[in-house]
């Protein structure tokens, strides 16, 4: 218990929650942009994870979709499990502006989608 104090005290606590709160803040900025548009989103609380659901598609189709049409990397949720089918998985872990950059890139996809 002396060296988590110690561990504590010296600052990488808290240098490992800014970093911590970082993550999340882009992860609240992912969910913002996607709920903006009507779209189901799950994730982004405690974890920098954000799932969002695509009723009636394929994940690997929305994934080559999104990589074709924005060149952003997700992750079809098929490859988790049966479960995941319809989903894909966005990574909250980026720098700032590419995050800003991958919200506006999706918003102008699925906006085009949509109409």
């Amino acid at each position: 218990m002396e060296l988590f104090w110690h561990w504590c005290d010296c600052g990488k606590f808290q240098a490992i929650q800014s970093l911590v709160d970082y993550y999340m803040e882009n992860a609240r900025m992912l969910v913002d942009a996607l709920t903006s548009l009507g779209l189901t989103v799950y994730g982004g609380k405690n974890a920098p994870y954000v799932w969002v659901h695509f009723p009636g598609s394929k994940s690997w189709n929305v994934f080559a979709e999104i990589l074709e049409k924005t060149h952003i990397i997700t992750v079809p949720g098929s490859g988790f499990g049966p479960g995941g089918e319809g989903y894909i998985r966005i990574s909250a872990f980026g720098l700032r502006h590419s995050i800003i950059e991958a919200s506006q890139r999706l918003k102008y996809l699925i906006y085009q989608e949509q109409n």
